[in-house]
């Protein structure tokens, strides 16, 4: 039997209840064939295989991605010949898919994602899947239902206003919609882990008001939430002097007390535009 290795931060996920959620929220419970041929699933980190089983009845094909060695020869030699299952090995991260599956012809482009992904790389595979609020996807995924650390999640899915909220809200939400879709306790897991997890589900989506500069909506993000505990305007200082940023603020109905917590996704793209226009005559002070 294999052990989970911490250097791979693995933790094999047993509880049937979590898959149940899992699978529900990928939409893949229905299968007849017309149904299966509308999912063709990515699946980062299968373990051993306890999600990959019950997801590849209900799906047209199944492109599972490890980094473990012993692994992949154990998913190999249980589930090898199934024939709408590939298996890659390497690091998601630094795997060129779509090379491997041009060589594939049976295997499409993998339109949803389903997952228990590492929860130390968590953020670095979100940002591949999602891309960037300056560079996003280019071919966005139908949807993407991971299961995660309940800290981050929170944090994804978060409401201006309460304390998870913070700059990888605004950039995942930038880009997709957020949904919590169930916790899952520690005791679900063997070995169980230090902490809560929990599933939820992105849907990319149309950006409905762009950012006119991305890059710079990004710098600002990183500005703004800086130091939470202080006021937007002294933490923005180093682009824009603290009473024009009140002027601006009250212009757009935007409490001139606010913290960056405060202001949701569509308020910080549209105070950067205006930030970003010549008229407030901005330049990053040295």
């Amino acid at each position: 039997m294999i052990r989970p290795r911490k250097v791979f931060a693995q933790h094999w996920l047993k509880s049937e209840k979590a898959l149940d959620a899992i699978i529900k929220a990928a939409e893949c419970t229905e299968s007849d064939g017309f149904a299966r041929r509308r999912h063709r699933i990515l699946e980062i980190g299968p373990g051993t295989g306890i999600l990959t089983r019950r997801l590849l009845p209900l799906v047209q094909s199944l492109v599972a991605v490890e980094i473990d060695h012993d692994l992949c020869q154990l998913l190999s030699k249980q589930l090898g010949k199934t024939e709408n299952f590939l298996l890659l090995q390497g690091d998601f991260l630094t795997l060129d898919l779509p090379s491997y599956l041009g060589a594939c012809p049976n295997f499409q482009k993998p339109n949803k994602v389903v997952a228990n992904i590492p929860y130390n790389i968590t953020g670095p595979i979100i940002e591949k899947l999602l891309g960037t609020i300056a560079n996003p996807n280019p071919e966005p995924f139908d949807s993407i239902v991971l299961l995660v650390q309940k800290e981050v999640a929170e944090r994804l899915y978060a409401k201006p206003g309460s304390k998870a909220f913070g700059a990888l809200s605004v950039r995942v939400q930038y880009l997709a919609e957020c949904e919590l879709i169930c916790t899952v306790p520690a005791a679900a897991f063997h070995p169980p882990p230090k902490v809560d997890s929990a599933v939820v589900r992105l849907r990319p989506r149309k950006i409905e008001i762009p950012a006119l500069n991305p890059r710079q909506l990004e710098n600002f993000l990183k500005l703004g939430f800086g130091a939470k505990r202080k006021m937007l305007r002294n933490n923005l200082q180093s682009v824009i002097e603290r009473d024009r940023l009140t002027h601006l603020l009250e212009q757009l109905k935007i409490n001139p007390q606010a913290r960056a917590e405060d202001l949701g996704v569509e308020q910080w793209v549209i105070l950067a535009n205006e930030l970003g226009m010549g008229n407030w005559e901005l330049g990053v002070r040295s």
